[in-house]
């Protein structure tokens, strides 16, 4: 059993500032930093450091992301399905606050290139009972949900950023769904507690399973009628970029190594919050033996 993931590779523009800019305001940063990042790029690592077989694909820039793909084979990523692009790659440019808080502008870049030729290309390296990991950060989803849906792949999605195209994916296919409350909420056209926004995702997608992150009240877990509650592990916060794709990676990373979702639950929990302790998305993402 192999994981196919899908994604978004950016290069991360990283500002330290003494609060978030404001319409009308020039603001000087204290250092500016580069990392590698994107959310699909993270939980392919997070995916290999849980200590899964991991194949990425995406695209990049033909100048400008080698160093992506360099850091993604060093984490054990398979990136033999990466394609470049005469454009740029995708790029981001982070706000981080004193608190360790963030905000993003995206730019898609090489993430919005991606053809249908290359989906089908990359769906010959797989077969039934592979998992397939998807966020919101490329083009051709619908598409790529079809072909993994046809194979009889197990289809995780996280559906970040959230916007309108989401409406439009095949949903019913998917097996896990990990989001938040927000996301939760657009999908299910409401608001409410965790819990009831767990139960209104249960009714409309009955076949899928459900992990719901709650930020400081940990996260949800619903298969059926069986509920399961996760606290997170509090520690000094220096950078929550990539907590929530940490997370995904060693949640789906344990299920597939055969753990019970109560264990890859407290793993994913666990290996979050080393990741809130550190600078940087991608770098700050734990190897296994360091969650255990």
């Amino acid at each position: 059993m192999k994981v196919l993931n899908y994604g978004s590779l950016n290069i991360d523009n990283v500002y330290s500032v003494e609060h978030f800019v404001r319409g009308g305001e020039t603001l000087s940063s204290s250092k500016m930093e580069i990392f590698s990042g994107g959310k699909g790029l993270n939980q392919s690592i997070a995916l290999a450091k849980s200590g899964v077989e991991v194949w990425h694909a995406g695209a990049v820039g033909e100048s400008d992301g080698e160093f992506l793909l360099e850091m993604m084979k060093n984490a054990g990523v398979d990136v033999r399905l990466v394609a470049h692009t005469a454009g740029k790659t995708g790029h981001a440019i982070i706000q981080r606050d004193v608190n360790g808080q963030n905000c993003i502008l995206l730019y898609g870049g090489a993430n919005q290139e991606i053809t249908r030729a290359q989906v089908d290309a990359a769906m010959e390296c797989f077969e039934a009972g592979d998992f397939l990991v998807l966020q919101n950060e490329i083009n051709e989803i619908a598409y790529i949900m079809e072909k993994a849906h046809e194979k009889g792949m197990k289809i995780v999605l996280n559906p970040s950023p959230m916007d309108e195209k989401i409406a439009g994916y095949p949903l019913d296919y998917v097996d896990y769904f990990l989001l938040n409350e927000i996301e939760a909420g657009d999908i299910c056209g409401c608001q409410g507690s965790g819990r009831e926004l767990l139960d209104k995702l249960g009714e409309r997608f009955p076949g899928a399973k459900i992990v719901l992150t709650l930020g400081g009240d940990g996260s949800m877990y619903k298969d059926g009628d069986l509920v399961l509650e996760q606290p997170i592990y509090r520690v000094p916060v220096v950078d929550t970029t990539a907590a929530g794709d940490t997370f995904t990676g060693f949640f789906i990373g344990g299920l597939m190594r055969g753990e019970e979702p109560k264990t890859a639950l407290d793993h994913a929990a666990k290996a979050a919050a080393i990741a809130v302790s550190r600078p940087g998305a991608a770098p700050s993402i734990p190897d296994r033996s360091e969650v255990e």
